[in-house]
């Protein structure tokens, strides 16, 4: 029987999901929801309905998984914890100060509903955290080093977004050169948020919207931009559609430490993204499986991707796994 998925928001994360699906012969497209009027929503997957964000509940007893779609800065926080009263969920909330917060409210929402509620999936929080995880276990005596970048990040472009008098944004994050430079050597430098990571802003602004007062919004922005040296430039549509329209991402994990023998080691690990979304929504189809797996065993509650087993991510079976991946 195949994974019965719906999907709730359609924007690039969504229809990420939608071609995720796709690619994973286990799952099939049920539903999807969305805040828009829905009949002038166009998916791609012809057959499957597009309802109403208010007409969820409704279908709790024909969708196995569903994956959210919204924002991290005020989506989520109030989506997953409401939606996994209802419905296993899979979501990417990647504000990482307040993944401990976001936690407890999944948790506590998911365990009312008996299902699993799998949050913060996607590369970083996700794949990248997962490899911090191994980093500090093989070495742990050592010191983590994460560069993001030189990408587009959606959760601080959609928090751009939520600026009163913007029209439309993007957020490229771009390591300092010679912060990673360091790192690779081996010398281990203390770097502080700043020394590490720069942040290029560029905004569309609504007409005869304050360009200073967005600006200084936008650089003092707790957990997106306070910390950061931050540019904002402020540019047309048309420019922002013919020189910002792709989404590329991606960086580096790297863990520096000793072995016990007083050996020097370097672990890293690289993402290079030409498609931020998609592979964010490869990661939660992965998930929904898990999540789906997790459930039909038994669990319930909030998990992360240090809670699932490996093999529970793969269509495959343990023995095809041992056989060609081990």
């Amino acid at each position: 029987m195949s994974i019965r998925i719906g999907i709730f928001g359609y924007g690039n994360l969504g229809r990420g999901v939608e071609q995720a699906i796709t690619q994973n012969p286990d799952m099939e497209l049920a539903a999807v929801f969305t805040r828009r009027a829905p009949e002038t929503l166009k998916i791609a997957t012809p057959g499957v309905p597009v309802l109403s964000a208010d007409d969820a509940e409704a279908m709790k007893d024909t969708i196995d998984v569903m994956v959210i779609c919204g924002g991290s800065a005020t989506d989520l926080p109030v989506q997953t914890p409401a939606l996994a009263k209802l419905f296993n969920v899979v979501d990417s909330f990647d504000t990482h100060a307040k993944i401990p917060q976001h936690f407890e409210a999944a948790d506590a929402a998911a365990k009312e509903g008996g299902k699993v509620a799998v949050i913060s999936a996607g590369w970083d929080p996700g794949m990248f955290s997962l490899n911090r995880l191994y980093g500090n276990v093989i070495l742990p005596e050592g010191k983590d080093y994460t560069f993001w970048g030189r990408g587009v990040s959606q959760g601080h472009s959609d928090a751009i977004r939520r600026v009163e008098g913007v029209q439309d944004a993007r957020q490229y994050t771009v390591p300092v050169p010679e912060a990673l430079e360091a790192v690779r050597k081996g010398e281990n430098p203390d770097l502080t948020t700043r020394q590490k990571h720069t942040r290029e802003c560029f905004v569309v602004a609504k007409p005869g919207a304050d360009l200073a007062r967005i600006e200084e919004e936008i650089k003092t922005m707790p957990n997106y931009f306070a910390d950061y040296d931050t540019t904002v430039t402020f540019i047309s549509q048309e420019e922002l559609d013919r020189d910002h329209s792709g989404i590329p991402h991606g960086g580096f994990v790297i863990r520096s430490g000793k072995t016990g023998g007083g050996a020097s080691h370097i672990i890293e690990y690289r993402l290079q993204l030409e498609s931020n979304p998609q592979f964010t929504s490869a990661v939660l189809a992965a998930c929904a499986r898990a999540a789906y797996r997790m459930n039909a065993e038994g669990a319930s509650g909030c998990k992360t991707l240090f809670d699932i087993p490996p093999a529970m991510l793969s269509m495959e079976d343990g023995a095809s796994l041992r056989k060609r991946l081990l």
